[in-house]
């Protein structure tokens, strides 16, 4: 009996410290399993916070980019060198990788004469890089259904219906002859430069250069359709633009036109406003982007900086007998184009830019779907007369032959520029925004190729 009874005991209690021990190990399991899950949540949020910093631009360093400082400090010998040699009166630059400002310098003077040197925030007349945002603004209202980027633009603006192909020129007089167009200007057209319209007095056709000016003096100071501090309609000015003859059939081939001014006034039309407060209200102020507008505030006029060009040698500042050139704080500030007349920061751009590189979102802001900044930056098939890169519907694309050129960049990247000497590039594989702006005019200068170039080599992961 008192076997039995030890050997029920010490039975029991194996069974006891058994079920003790399976207690204890699934208890252990537990508590190493949520901690497994409690890491993960927390370096999951770590992640995902650093993923969330990326979307706005912040300050960083080279190194921590995989970029080298030492490489990065060729940009500073090579722009102090063409400032000594004259090549331009100066500059200011700015390079970001990964949603990290890794560079961002001012050089030289923005008004040579007077001995005033440029600031990293100095606001520029930007001009053509306009267009990149009017084309974003229109792909907004794209994927809102307002429109079919296919549709022909006679829809919406009726005096472009039965549009002409110039024929014969009269150099006396300017007068000339049409031939009926056989298709029909489309949206898509107008985005990628392909609708066959001309630009006005810069136009390579010294016909259609004679046609644009004499026309548009009927709204316009000599005729000049950008850089207006005139109290004129930009409605009447597009309604008078649609009467001029195209280059050739839309469609057809890439010819650097007004089409985003057509386009401006297209949004005004679909949005309800004009198309200042649209880029303000959708785009600028959900950007963070306070230095960028159509006409400068009182406050901050003394930031904008002077245009130059050389004469006997000497940087002077700029004049053009057809426009005021200081149209940003001067005339009516009532009209605003589409395809030129913006001012901003070279830092306002960037963030404008990488926007563009997070796939339409920054600063908690949505600006446009994912696949809706697909379609804005896919090759349209369209190759400008300048080169071999490709138009997408708002930026030019570095394709495989400019790269074997030994363009700065991967292929695919996206760039534009401006008439007053600025420039920019992005590129989506290396996450990498470069952006150098000269304000000068009438001069030869290969600067903003070679800052490219020094940024892009500066690359080292």
């Amino acid at each position: 009996m008192k076997f039995n009874k030890f050997f029920l005991k010490f039975n029991s209690l194996n069974r006891f410290r058994i079920l003790r021990f399976k207690k204890i190990y699934y208890k252990m399991k537990k508590n190493l399993l949520l901690s497994i899950l409690f890491s993960l949540i927390i370096f999951g949020c770590v992640d995902n916070s650093k993923k969330i910093n990326k979307l706005e631009l912040t300050e960083g360093s080279a190194l921590n980019e995989g970029v080298s400082q030492e490489r990065l400090l060729r940009i500073d010998d090579y722009l102090e060198k063409s400032i000594e040699d004259s090549i331009i009166p100066g500059a200011v630059a700015l390079v970001t990788r990964n949603g990290k400002i890794i560079y961002h310098k001012a050089f030289g003077y923005e008004n040579f004469s007077e001995k005033i040197p440029f600031e990293k925030n100095d606001i520029f007349r930007i001009a053509s890089m306009t267009k990149a945002i009017t084309s974003l603004a229109v792909v907004m209202l794209w994927e809102e259904g307002k429109f079919s980027l296919d549709d022909p633009i006679e829809k919406f603006i009726p005096e472009f219906k039965d549009h002409q192909i110039l024929d014969k020129f009269n150099k006396r007089d300017s007068t000339y002859t049409t031939k009926k167009a056989k298709s029909k200007i489309t949206i898509r057209n107008l985005l990628t430069h392909s609708s066959g319209m001309g630009y006005g007095f810069i136009d390579s056709n010294p016909a259609m250069k004679a046609i644009f000016t004499k026309n548009n003096k009927k709204f316009m100071k000599n005729g000049v359709m950008c850089f207006c501090d005139e109290d004129v309609k930009i409605q009447n000015i597009i309604k008078n633009v649609a009467k001029y003859p195209l280059h050739h059939e839309p469609g057809e081939k890439w010819t650097y036109s007004v089409g985003l001014d057509v386009l401006g006034y297209l949004i005004e039309l679909q949005s309800g406003l004009s198309l200042s407060d649209f880029f303000q209200t959708r785009i600028f102020s959900p950007l963070g982007m306070g230095d960028t507008q159509f006409y400068i505030p009182k406050n901050k006029e003394n930031r904008l900086v002077s245009v130059q060009t050389k004469k006997q040698g000497k940087w002077v500042d700029f004049e053009d007998e057809r426009f005021n050139v200081n149209y940003p704080i001067s005339g009516s500030k009532t009209t605003f184009f589409g395809g030129c007349g913006l001012t901003s920061t070279v830092e306002d751009y960037a963030k404008f830019m990488q926007m563009i590189l997070n796939k339409g979102k920054y600063n908690n802001a949505q600006i446009i779907g994912k696949k809706t900044y697909e379609t804005l930056v896919t090759g349209q098939g369209y190759f400008s007369s300048w080169g071999d890169s490709e138009s997408s519907l708002a930026f030019s694309l570095l394709n495989e032959k400019d790269f074997a050129k030994g363009v700065g960049g991967s292929v695919g990247s996206l760039g534009t520029g401006g008439y007053w000497n600025t420039s920019c590039v992005a590129d989506p594989k290396e996450n990498l925004i470069a952006i150098i702006y000269k304000q000068t005019q009438n001069i030869s200068d290969p600067t903003s190729g070679v800052f490219r170039r020094l940024v892009f080599q500066s690359i080292i992961d």
